[in-house]
């Protein structure tokens, strides 16, 4: 069996009409494979459209705002990435007046662009052969070949990389690269794969020896940190409210939020009203703490689960830096303090 030639094959008849497969341009593809990282296609194509309704070119999101950028890509997580698309998007209008580098090396070395992005942008827009490795590629790759190697380790990833380059076709990397990203999703599922449909199983080991419910392998998670965030969300005279920017290296680096109180454990009223932050903004004089959730809300990261905690202070005091309750839809914020918001002012 022609591996590559089967699989693109199939692809041609079988790929989905996603928006950003329409042409080749550099900065549509850069822009949905920025916001695929960490995101379901079905929740990243509203942000793709929004981001190209308001962004058409890559000249007008250099020339936003971060604050509005990142207001942009509330909802999506991983802020990290919406920070680090804006910030190349003015690296590439000023180094390369617009135009995307075509050198994969050059590509590499943009913020938020690593091995993936740089090959599968090189590969699809500049035909050439860079394999773009991702999990649904090593999972075919590992079934396929039936390979126990762990995929996330560092063997693992040196290894698919290399054999993902032998199998690449040098004439069509790039619909080489979507066609195998595309079995992935739609055939070579991580649960219920649907082997009965899959052009290559005549050939897949996996399928042949029975081992495709333990294939790929993958080396143990590493320990999960527990954190726990308690929010003063001041209510003043019921019209304003207060919030803080986030400027540490840090998850949700320069979104806003409430003023935050992190203990070590789950914090009650004494330790909220006896904080050194509350006692720093307003002191404890003619207001009121009322607790809103009085079971934590648990926000799952990555490598961290947030327990979060909301406390509502009353008061009539005027407080430095207040914002109007009507205007704090216009900040961008994490996505369990928008929930929070969304539901508070119903």
């Amino acid at each position: 069996m022609d591996f590559s030639k089967q699989l693109i094959l199939w692809y041609l008849q079988n790929k989905r009409d996603l928006p950003w497969r329409k042409d080749t341009n550099p900065y549509q593809i850069w822009l949905s494979e920025i916001i695929l990282q960490q995101t379901r296609i079905s929740q990243g194509i509203p942000y793709y459209f929004k981001f190209i309704r308001k962004y058409p070119t890559i000249f007008d999101l250099a020339s936003a705002e971060e604050d509005e950028v990142l207001k942009l890509w509330q909802g999506l997580g991983y802020y990290s990435r919406g920070r680090n698309l804006h910030h190349t998007a003015r690296y590439i209008t000023t180094h390369f007046n617009g135009i995307f580098p075509n050198d994969f090396k050059t590509l590499k070395k943009l913020r938020g662009i690593g091995d993936y992005t740089a090959s599968a942008i090189s590969s699809i827009c500049f035909n050439q052969a860079h394999a773009a490795v991702d999990g649904n590629v090593q999972r075919v790759l590992a079934r396929f070949f039936n390979i126990n190697t762990p995929v996330n380790s560092t063997k693992g990833i040196k290894y698919f990389k290399e054999l993902a380059q032998e199998l690449i076709d040098p004439a069509q990397p790039g619909t080489y690269n979507q066609a195998v990203m595309e079995l992935g999703a739609l055939i070579c599922t991580p649960k219920n794969p649907q082997c009965t449909v899959c052009p290559l199983q005549e050939a897949c080991k996996a399928l042949k020896h029975k081992t495709i419910e333990i294939i790929p392998v993958k080396e143990k998670k590493i320990r999960r940190r527990k954190r726990f965030f308690n929010f003063l969300v001041f209510n003043i005279n019921n019209s304003s409210t207060l919030l803080v920017k986030r400027t540490e290296k840090d998850i949700w680096q320069n979104l806003f939020q409430f003023p935050l109180i992190e203990t070590k454990n789950e914090a009650g009223l004494k330790d909220i009203v006896q904080s050194d932050l509350l006692n720093n903004l307003i002191g404890t004089n003619e207001i009121t703490v009322e607790q809103q959730n009085f079971k934590p809300l648990v926000h799952k990261l990555t490598h961290q689960d947030i327990q979060i905690q909301f406390w509502v202070i009353k008061t009539q005091t005027t407080l430095k830096n207040a914002i109007k309750w009507k205007n704090v839809i216009n900040f961008a914020v994490p996505t369990p303090i928008d929930n929070f918001i969304k539901s508070y002012q119903k």
